[in-house]
């Protein structure tokens, strides 16, 4: 099979994290977009980006792009595509879809008419009437932007935030995309000291574990195009055996949390141990009062409470500004605070070295950057 045009579809904002996550896996090129980075790959590629991507959502099969103004179009277009490639007779296929800015503004309707297109073009392949769906899932999804028409293949499932390690979660829990997307834009690399005072379920501990251990997000769990015909025996099977041999757990962490709410850190515990960190994760019940990060050339990376979360406004400016104590004492550590409060940086007590626009679910975020030295660089060996 020719090379394909796969989507790694994108939280909004970290859009260009996801392109620097698939250029570090090898794919060069790449083309980014609103919500969206596109990369050519092979078969084995569709394995290899859900096990690795840290902060995509999805990654996507590009079936077909054409214009459609008419339900004529819209189902011509999509019964050109040779989907028995793709989909065996008992495949499920259902179709989502949405529509922008565009004269075919009905979704269900698209979706019937995509529907309904799929299912004559495989007629035409098996000689039957009737598809009952009962084997793997292909999830169809057709985008209307502008009067285009962008047919995808889904090839995830479940959104690659959902690594499997995270069972019970917090109140306002942080997605794990966006907690791996916090620890990637920060400085921290493995032999630096990380805590997060405001941890919560843990994601960000776990998340900074991971990419210190290299361990790809996607080993616990599976996906849709794990069962498919197309990827064959062994595509999966040796992208996962590859995962597994690019771990590094004998690489020394120094990785620790606290929260204030001693019913935050079971459910944290219970994601540590769920993800094989027990032993590498230290987490304790306190206040951030009493914090006091050890190490030097640190760094915290956390997403403090706010707003409802607190009860009011007037506690989390507290909360910020002894997180701004800390900073005031540990000198040569950094600060990286996601927030969307507009009065962060008179509660921290400094403005941020960095800011950068992040989008916490709907929320628009900061994520204010507070720059300490970086350590200094081991002397080569005389």
């Amino acid at each position: 099979m020719q090379q394909l045009e796969l989507i790694a579809t994108s939280p909004m904002g970290l859009e260009a994290i996801v392109a620097r996550e698939l250029k570090e896996l090898g794919y060069e090129d790449t083309k980014t977009e609103n919500g969206r980075v596109t990369f050519r790959g092979g078969l084995e590629d569709i394995a290899r980006a859900n096990l690795w991507l840290r902060t995509s959502d999805r990654v996507l099969v590009k079936m077909a792009e054409f214009p459609a103004v008419t339900f004529e179009e819209l189902f011509e277009g999509t019964r050109a595509i040779n989907w028995p490639d793709w989909i065996p007779e008992h495949g499920e296929f259902p179709v989502n879809g949405r529509s922008h800015k565009s004269q075919l503004s009905s979704v269900p309707a698209c979706q019937s008419i995509v529907k309904k297109a799929v299912v004559e073009r495989m007629k035409d392949e098996y000689g039957t009437e009737w598809f009952t769906e009962d084997g793997a899932r292909y999830v169809i999804e057709v985008s209307l932007l502008n009067d285009v028409a962008l047919i995808t293949l889904d090839t995830t499932g479940p959104s690659l935030h959902k690594r499997g390690y995270r069972k019970l979660v917090t109140e306002a829990p942080l997605k794990e995309t966006m907690a791996a997307a916090m620890v990637l834009l920060s400085r921290w690399r493995p032999e630096r000291p990380l805590y997060d005072p405001f941890c919560g379920s843990g994601t960000i501990l776990v998340e900074a574990a991971m990419i210190g251990w290299n361990v790809a997000p996607g080993l616990r769990r599976e996906f849709n195009s794990s069962n498919w015909d197309i990827m064959g025996d062994r595509r999966w099977e040796i992208a996962r055996e590859e995962a597994m041999d690019s771990v590094k757990d004998d690489v020394k962490l120094d990785i620790s949390g606290s929260d204030i709410d001693p019913e935050a850190i079971e459910v944290a515990e219970a994601a540590v141990r769920k993800a094989g960190f027990a032993r590498e994760i230290k987490l304790q019940t306190m206040p951030i009062a009493r914090v006091q990060p050890q190490g030097k050339f640190g760094c915290i990376i956390t997403n403090p409470p706010y707003g409802e979360r607190l009860g009011s406004e007037k506690e989390a400016d507290k909360v910020v500004r002894q997180l701004g104590f800390i900073d005031a004492v540990k000198k040569d550590w950094s600060v990286f605070a996601l927030s969307p409060s507009k009065t962060f940086e008179q509660s921290y007590g400094r403005s941020a070295d960095k800011k950068r626009k992040l989008f916490n679910g709907r929320i628009e975020c900061q994520l204010y950057q507070y720059l300490g030295p970086l350590p200094p660089r081991p002397r080569p060996e005389e």
